[in-house]
């Protein structure tokens, strides 16, 4: 779960507000992770012992546990004086995770809009919010969702969008391997799912036939 935290890094001044965010999740356990891989070899018919192979296992749990923990960033807004209220768009956001069924990456863009209410978002927050929903065990489309419902809860927007573009390797390196393949989701709250025509500008702007 994705918290904020209050107590820390808050600014009381109302021009600019940042709150903590952190992610609750346990602690890894470095080498009981490096033992498993090991042990992963041994089952594949490899040697853990092997001079190619004596440092896998810690560099194996090092990886996962890095692509698996997301920093902690401060949610910076400020206050929405001009009274914005047309949509703000994020095009092609990077992002990378781990498919939680195969334990393979799947990676590509994130597009990202929302239309304020009171206060605007800091724009490298979009990238930092992504990062902390797709540095997990995940599938497509709860990463989607979860996207959109965090930004808006914590926003008060008027609206939120969002689109994820992937490429997953459980597709294109094993199984059918249909290389080149790309799933598209999509989640909405607020005006982008209840008017047509928001939903649609929404949409072109991002680059995606609705």
């Amino acid at each position: 779960m994705a918290l904020l935290d209050p107590a820390v890094g808050v600014d009381p001044g109302p021009v600019t507000r940042r709150l903590r965010v952190v992610q609750d999740r346990w602690e890894p356990d470095r080498e009981a992770a490096a033992r498993a891989v090991s042990d992963l070899l041994v089952a594949l018919g490899r040697d853990p012992a092997d001079v190619h192979l004596a440092d896998t296992p810690r560099r194996v749990a090092d990886a996962y546990i890095e692509l698996l923990s997301p920093p902690p960033f401060n949610l910076t807004t400020f206050p929405n004086d001009e009274g914005y209220d047309e949509l703000v768009l994020a095009r092609g956001i990077p992002f990378q995770s781990l498919c939680q069924h195969h334990l393979l990456p799947f990676h590509g863009v994130v597009h990202l809009g929302y239309v304020p209410g009171a206060r605007i978002l800091g724009l490298s927050k979009f990238a930092r919010v992504v990062e902390l929903f797709a540095r997990d065990l995940q599938v497509q489309e709860r990463l989607t969702r979860q996207i959109a419902d965090w930004l808006y809860e914590n926003l008060a927007a008027k609206a939120v969008g969002v689109v994820i573009e992937a490429d997953h390797l459980c597709m294109s390196f094993r199984g059918v391997r249909a290389a080149g393949s790309r799933t598209v989701t999509s989640a909405l709250h607020g005006l982008l799912r209840d008017d047509a025509r928001s939903r649609q500008e929404f949409f072109a702007l991002a680059g995606v036939t609705a």
